[in-house]
Order: C-alpha cells, then sequence, then structure tokens
C-alpha cells in the first residue's frame, strides 16, 4: 500500500473524507477507486459511491480475492444507506465467505452487520437477534463496536427491551467517544434521545395520555387488556393476538374497548367497521359473523355479550381495558414511520419492508405527498421519498415487526 492510499484510509476512518478525496481524487487504480467510493458515501453521494465501488471490484484481478469481497461489503453498505432492500444477498454472502477464509475479522462484522441492519429495516427481528448473536465481537474497533451497539439497542427497542436499549446505548456512545466521529456520535445522541420522546397515546375516559417507551413496555407487560393500535393486534401480559391482517376484527375489538366497560351500539359498529352508514339486514347477518370470529379469537381473554342494543366487552379475571393508539393519526403511519428515519426510500423498497403491494405504496404516498407529509426526488427509476423529520415524538411502535405478520 503506497503512503497516499494509506492516509487517504487514515482520514476516511477518522470521518474526514475530504481529506481522504484530497489525496487520491485525480486516480483511477482500483485502491483509489474504493477508497474514493467510500469517501462519497460518507458524503451521502449513494449512487456515484457505488459506481466507483463497482469499478473498484471489477479492476482487481482474479487473484485479487479479499479486495474484492471488500469492495462488495463496502457496496452492500452503500446500498442499505440507499434503503435498496430488494438487491440480492447472495453477493453479500459470498464475500462474507472469502472473508472468514480469509481471517479478515473486522470486515466479517462489517458484513455481518449489514446483514442484521437489513433484517432490522424489514421488521424481521428474531432473524436480526439471530445474526447480532452470531457476532464475534472480541478486538472490534471502536467505530464497529459503535455501530453494533447501536443495532442491538435498535433491536432492543423494537422490542420494547428498553433497559437493554440504554445498556446497548451506554456502550455505543462510549465507543464513539472513542473514534470521536461526528457523525457516529451524532447518531447515537438521537437514538437516545428516542427513549424520551412520547411513543403512543392511550385513550383515558375524556382524553388522552401520552406515554414514552419505557411506560408503554411496562403497560404491555401488565395483565390489561390492551388493544395496541399501534402495531394492530391485542395484548395481555405474555399473550399476543395478531389482528394486521384481520381490519374488521380489530376494528370491533377497538370499538368494544373504546366504550368498556359500557356496551356498543350494532349500527355504530356496522359504521365502524363496515364503514356503512345506513346499515341493513346484509350488514347485520355479517357483524354478527365477525362478532363470533372474534369472541373465539379472544376467548381466553375476554368474552364478548350481546346486549339489548349491541355487544359488550367483558374482560376475563377482572381485567383492565386499555387502548394503546399511534403518535400520529392515519392509516399511513408506518410508512411515515419508515421515512422519519432521514435515508431517500424507494417504492419498491418501503413495499418489502411494509409487505404491501408497491401501487398500494404509491397511492399512499401521493396521499402523503399532497398532505405535505411527504416529499419527492428525482424521477422515475431513480425517483426516491422523504419525511420531513418529526422531532417531537418516536415512531418506533410504528415500524414494521415479525410479530404483526405472525
Amino acid at each position: 500500500m503506497d503512503s497516499l492510499i494509506a492516509a487517504s484510509a487514515r482520514a476516511l476512518a477518522a470521518g474526514d473524507p475530504l481529506g481522504a478525496l484530497k489525496r487520491i481524487a485525480l486516480r483511477d487504480d482500483p485502491p483509489a477507486l474504493a477508497l474514493r467510493g467510500i469517501a462519497m458515501a460518507q458524503l451521502g453521494e449513494y449512487p456515484r459511491a457505488r459506481e466507483l465501488l463497482r469499478r473498484a471490484g471489477r479492476g482487481f484481478g482474479s487473484h485479487e480475492k479479499l479486495a474484492r469481497a471488500r469492495c462488495v461489503v463496502a457496496e452492500a453498505e452503500v446500498t442499505l444507506a440507499m434503503r435498496d432492500l430488494g438487491s440480492s444477498p447472495r453477493p453479500l454472502a459470498a464475500a462474507l465467505a472469502t472473508l472468514e477464509a480469509h481471517a479478515d475479522h473486522a470486515n466479517v462484522l462489517q458484513a455481518r452487520l449489514i446483514v442484521a441492519r437489513r433484517l432490522l429495516l424489514l421488521g424481521r427481528l428474531d432473524k436480526a437477534g439471530i445474526a447480532l448473536a452470531q457476532l464475534d465481537r472480541r478486538g472490534l474497533s471502536p467505530s464497529l463496536a459503535a455501530v453494533a451497539e447501536l443495532a442491538a439497542a435498535e433491536l432492543s427497542l423494537r422490542s420494547l427491551s428498553i433497559d437493554s436499549a440504554r445498556a446497548a446505548l451506554g456502550r455505543a456512545h462510549e465507543a464513539a467517544v472513542r473514534v470521536d466521529v461526528p457523525a457516529l456520535l451524532a447518531e447515537v445522541a438521537n437514538a437516545r434521545v428516542t427513549l424520551d420522546r412520547p411513543a403512543a397515546r392511550l385513550l383515558v375516559p375524556g382524553g388522552e395520555q401520552t406515554l414514552r417507551l419505557d411506560e408503554v413496555a411496562t403497560l404491555l407487560a401488565s395483565d390489561t387488556l390492551v388493544v395496541d393500535a399501534c402495531r394492530r393486534g391485542l395484548n395481555a401480559g405474555p399473550t399476543w393476538r395478531p389482528l394486521v391482517r384481520r381490519p374488521v376484527l380489530f376494528a370491533l375489538a377497538r370499538a368494544l374497548a373504546e366504550a368498556w366497560p359500557d356496551d356498543v351500539d350494532r349500527d355504530a359498529l356496522i359504521a365502524r367497521a363496515f364503514r356503512s352508514h345506513h346499515p341493513n339486514e346484509s350488514h347485520r347477518a355479517r357483524l354478527r359473523v365477525e362478532i363470533s370470529r372474534l369472541r373465539a379469537l379472544v376467548t381466553a381473554l375476554a368474552r364478548i355479550e350481546a346486549t339489548a342494543r349491541g355487544f359488550v366487552l367483558k374482560p376475563l379475571d377482572g381485567r383492565a381495558v386499555a387502548v394503546l393508539t399511534p403518535p400520529i393519526d392515519g392509516d399511513q403511519a408506518s410508512l411515515i414511520a419508515l421515512l422519519c428515519d432521514g435515508a431517500a426510500w424507494s417504492t419498491s423498497a418501503l413495499a418489502l419492508a411494509l409487505g404491501a403491494s408497491q401501487r398500494t405504496v404509491q397511492r399512499a404516498l401521493v396521499e402523503l405527498e399532497a398532505a405535505g407529509q411527504a416529499r419527492s426526488i428525482g424521477r422515475a427509476r431513480t425517483r426516491r421519498w422523504l419525511s420531513p423529520p418529526l422531532a417531537r415524538f418516536t415512531t418506533v411502535l410504528l415500524l414494521p415487526a415479525a410479530r404483526q405478520m405472525e
């Protein structure tokens, strides 16, 4: 490695991409192209960074497998930053095997972290946990240690393990201070602030009460029967009944919970569940069918009894009932939550993360843009979507999770 390449690499490690570019901006040899690509990524020029890294990978010969594998890992990092979640994971898996064969411990960890962070973005929390558990953190550099702890903290936050998240963020802060990279310090600080922001609203008689993440975790760990409108399901201690794919049943459960301990009129339930303000016998027959399905689903948690005018929810074992709602209203809350990370998302990546069709996401984005809650940059295939930062509250509970998909 010549002196300019070494100096450029040290500048990149210190978070100084401009200093790195000053040394190698006019060079087109593969090592310089790779470093230029990493520098452009640190500056936020992701398409250009990916192009340079691909050129560098092609420039290394077939006998330079280790260098090519490192380029693939760097490109995968850029791809993740671009929120290109639809790309094949096979090149990264092949590069990871090459790095392990050459005992390149630092880049093996980097590759495994990319895999785990991608799984977190897709809401596959169980698989992300397995990927993070497989990390061998011995001898980690401070920067990689900070990234690893940030990923662990995000997994804990998404799983509502608040104490574990605080501990991971504390370790991430210590590592970020050691490496002293401003962008990394800012990311850790931002994550720590999330813990103290309002995360949800609890409906109470006569109004609502805002809850932080730790307060939400305490509520969900209690024996209270919680109708969770953030993740679309019913929760009572360790028992979880997902309703994300059964919107009619969830609408009925929420209406009954909001009225508890009183009953709800049949016509009001029809209007809530079927969005019809002119009920007929067909609607009433359908209501009886859906109520029967909801009864079967919650039989271990509560009874649903008929009254003279409608239906009433009666929890078992003297449980209380609570309704947990998102910090922001609207059907597109989860979409807004994904856009709030500050990255530019493609519609295909959003559809993949949400488990929805691309056309559905496109329609929702158009509505959000008209309401001033999203904006687009670029055109056609290069079009990306962003959201203004929502600094007053956290949207962690609105992010997709595997638990919703059960």
